[in-house]
């Protein structure tokens, strides 16, 4: 199974952009819709396991399932602004 953080990645879309014309050693890596925090933050909070992030205007909707005790898991989705 994935990591948490590598499924965050792809989903969130990077787009990397060319050097920096000052100084051609440099990559400038420009995120757009960049929810990879937001969702490692309601992992953390929830305890739950990743299912899906996707940025939606201003918003990241981060699905993640969350373990009860010795009950079905639950999906919880958060929303969060950017």
């Amino acid at each position: 199974m994935a990591s948490p953080l590598s499924v965050v990645a792809l989903a969130a879309g990077l787009a990397v952009s060319a050097p920096s014309p000052d100084d051609s050693r440099t990559l400038v890596v420009r995120v757009s819709g960049d929810c990879s925090a937001a969702a490692q933050q309601v992992v953390e909070q929830t305890g739950g396991q990743l299912l899906s992030v996707q940025p939606s205007g201003d918003t990241c909707i981060i699905t993640v399932l969350v373990q009860g005790n010795g009950q079905r898991p639950r999906k919880v989705t958060v929303r969060v602004p950017m």
